[in-house]
């Protein structure tokens, strides 16, 4: 009676068994030897998650021999091989700690550069990821100057330095848009303060100058001259390094306006010249007072 009742659960147990794969029986035996070979024979066809568990079920059987580097090396790079960034970068940074001096060791960090990159966000977004990712790349080009990889990561630094200078170029354009722009005046300012070669630097000193027109603009009649001033000074700052620009006519135009506020033009163009040497003298005084 009690072998007709064990027989279902028998049954089921040797079918379960009968299920099982090559790879199943491998991964659960002991024979590592067997597993180091079945994992590259995966690796090499593509196999890459496959491998990787191999890799990993094998890992402590070869830590402290010859093979330890290259089980652990190779485990982060099938991580890697099979679009899992996140597990692969954590494996390659505990193999770069672990093993600095093996032969693997400038492929793993390079794969744990291109793995911080890939974690980077569209400029929008939290900037931090993009920090840590160049701060990774500058120091692998230092570690590894003669790298087959340079352009590579010189490709990518070009990328989140971009990301870095449109965030910043956005976030200070934002009280532009928002109308603020004395607010806009000193954000953009400190864009440059704190990264003259941002990429964005012509339209940063655009909407310096368009703001700091605005702002005099919609001053009280007693602060417009000493504003308008300071939207002369930052035309000139423009025209001086853009001086073909497609901003230029714009600029122009509102350069002209200033001078017909504070009573310095109201003629044509051709008459404009004669009048700036003249503007361009009290400016300087202006600006010689506020320092």
């Amino acid at each position: 009676m009690k072998i007709l009742k064990l027989f279902p659960v028998l049954l089921a147990l040797l079918v379960t068994a009968g299920c099982k794969t090559e790879y199943d029986i491998l991964l659960a035996s002991g024979d590592n030897d067997a597993k180091y070979d079945a994992a590259f024979e995966y690796f090499n066809s593509g196999q890459y998650r496959k491998a990787a568990t191999l890799f990993e079920s094998m890992s402590l059987a070869y830590s402290g021999t010859a093979r330890d580097d290259t089980v652990q090396y190779y485990r982060g790079l099938c991580n890697y091989m099979d679009g899992d960034y996140d597990t692969a970068e954590a494996n390659l940074n505990t193999f770069i700690t672990n093993f600095h001096g093996s032969p693997f060791t400038e492929s793993a960090t390079f794969l744990r550069v291109k793995c911080l990159y890939d974690f980077t966000l569209r400029y929008e977004l939290d900037q931090v990821p993009t920090n840590t990712a160049i701060t990774a790349i500058s120091e692998y080009i230092i570690e590894y100057p003669q790298t087959q990889n340079m352009e590579e990561c010189k490709a990518m630094l070009d990328d989140l330095g971009e990301r870095l200078d449109r965030k910043a170029y956005e976030n200070a354009k934002l009280y532009y848009k928002m109308e603020d722009y004395l607010a806009a005046m000193t954000a953009l300012r400190n864009v440059l303060k704190d990264d003259a070669d941002n990429i964005y630097r012509e339209d940063i000193l655009y909407y310096t100058a368009m703001a700091s027109y605005k702002y005099a603009l919609n001053s009280v009649e007693a602060r417009q001259k000493d504003r308008y001033l300071s939207f002369v000074d930052d035309y000139y700052n423009f025209i001086g390094e853009f001086p073909e620009s497609s901003y230029r006519k714009e600029l122009d135009t509102m350069y002209k306006r200033a001078l017909n506020s504070l009573g310095r033009f109201n003629g044509s163009a051709e008459e404009l010249e004669g009048k700036e040497k003249e503007f361009e003298k009290e400016r300087q005084q202006l600006l010689k007072h506020q320092q």
